[in-house]
């Protein structure tokens, strides 16, 4: 099956005019959110270019300091974040912003409409090796008269915008804004975007599985049952799966949602509660995978509604074609 439905009318589109026709068809719309994706678009263009040339610029390897989630952080993870803050307060479209490498949201009191959450380089420890890396945001609209966090801590299910940036072999920003998911990639002979892949749907069944085997040992018996299972061979069901692992959400998500299949990001021993964070990773993915026909859960619950607690949340992630998906929970639940 496709993933993609082609429309060769709109391909050529550039993400500005894309952005701008869903603008034109909302009644009342002020054209602020519009400048807002606009505004993200700028933020991964500059990124991306100082991705390309990394190693030239003398941003590979670490800083030697820890994040607030107690990792090592890499001179790009800094660089891209302090973009992404910049041009987005500069924007004065966001009352809170909320970024995986700081503490704490930033607050404006401008009337900014808008709730930014990002994670601004994911699979950084790929860095190095020169292995696919990206960037993952959610828009909320603010709901609070003052900015405060109770704006960012909402269940993904009141996401008005989530998408990502790719930073592979072509720099590609998929982007959903509800009605649907589409891809455009960067020329960057011309330093736009342009619409290569409209309205992706993922597949409903798959034939690869992407987790971390390495954390098997970890694992609870009902989740190791299910590694198992998509290792068995059982050609009328379709298996075994073949098996595919980057270690970046972005790479491993992307092709899930372009080939169909699962990704499994499961609670373990090590991490009881999960590793993969609520509002910057789980709730922007899960957002798009179910805008693309797909499915998304913690094992136990849809990612989308699950309530945060803090701007620091870690859950399980499992997303990917609605049947695989369910394939997954019934495991977890003890059906299998």
């Amino acid at each position: 099956m496709d993933s993609v439905s082609p429309n060769p009318s709109l391909i050529g589109t550039t993400l500005r005019e894309h952005v701008l026709a869903g603008m034109q068809a909302a009644p009342g719309a002020t054209g602020e959110f519009t400048s807002l994706l606009n505004h993200v678009s700028l933020a991964v263009r500059i990124i991306n270019s100082r991705v390309r040339a990394a190693g030239l610029a003398g941003l590979l390897g670490y800083t030697g300091e820890t994040n607030v989630q107690g990792e090592q952080v890499q001179k790009l993870d800094v660089y891209a974040n302090e973009v992404l803050l910049n041009v987005l307060t500069r924007s004065g479209h966001c009352g809170v912003i909320a970024s995986e490498e700081n503490d704490e949201p930033i607050y404006s009191n401008h009337g900014g409409k808008y709730v930014v959450l990002f994670d601004p380089l994911d699979g950084s420890s790929n860095i190095d090796t020169n292995v696919s890396i990206g960037t993952i945001f959610a828009v909320l609209r603010r709901r609070e008269p003052t900015p405060i966090v109770d704006d960012a801590l909402r269940p993904g299910r009141e996401i008005v915008a989530a998408g990502y940036a790719l930073y592979g072999p072509s720099t590609v920003f998929v982007l959903s804004t509800g009605h649907g998911v589409h891809a455009f990639t960067l020329d960057p002979n011309v330093g736009e975007f342009f619409l290569s892949m409209p309205n992706i749907r993922c597949p409903k069944k798959g034939n690869s599985y992407s987790v971390n085997e390495g954390n098997c040992a970890r694992w609870a018996p009902e989740i190791r049952k299910w590694s198992e299972h998509m290792k068995t061979e059982d050609k009328a069901g379709g298996y075994p799966y073949g098996h595919r692992y980057v270690g970046s959400l972005v790479a491993d998500a992307h092709r899930t949602l372009m080939k169909g299949g699962i990704f499994a990001y499961p609670e373990d021993s090590k991490s009881p509660t999960g590793k993969l964070r609520l509002l910057y990773e789980a709730n922007p993915m899960a957002y798009l995978f179910e805008q693309a026909g797909g499915a998304a859960t913690t094992g136990k619950h849809r990612i989308l509604d699950v309530q945060p607690t803090n701007v620091h949340q870690r859950v399980p992630l499992v997303l990917g074609s609605k049947d695989d998906v369910a394939v997954y929970k019934e495991f977890v639940e003890g059906k299998r």
